[in-house]
């Protein structure tokens, strides 16, 4: 009987450990979806190379509104973080409406280095201790 409780007790214990850290490390879809493209457009853009964010700036530009409309996980600063989103939103229209301009690949790398480091700040500034 004492080895049924305890094994019922660890179970339990175990159980409620893993939710904390589900709870702690939720996943958000969305942030996900969004940096693989932030990825993809703003490391080739580190280096020179600006095709695949004028390829990609409709999807980054998409992924980035998608974000903005889905639900805030609860281990991040809802009001902080929502503001930060629209922040990043709108940066990301305003690239794919430079790109569509012709801007210059120095403004496009200004915009886009602008945008990923707004990203930095909602997984970073925005997530709760």
């Amino acid at each position: 009987m004492k080895k049924i409780t305890l094994f019922l007790l660890a179970s339990v214990i175990f159980a409620g450990t893993s939710f904390a850290q589900t709870e702690k490390t939720a996943v958000w879809p969305e942030l996900a979806s969004f940096h693989t493209i932030m990825a993809a457009t703003f490391h080739p853009a580190e280096e020179g190379n600006f095709a695949p964010l004028k390829e990609k700036v409709a999807e980054l530009y998409r992924a980035a509104k998608i974000w903005y409309a889905s639900p805030i996980p609860a281990n991040f600063k809802e009001e902080q973080t929502r503001i930060t989103l629209l922040k990043l939103n709108n940066q990301c229209n305003d690239i794919w409406a430079q790109v569509n301009a012709k801007a210059s690949d120095e403004k496009l790398k200004a915009m886009i280095t602008e945008a990923h480091d707004t990203f930095h700040q909602i997984v970073g500034e925005c997530k709760k201790d």
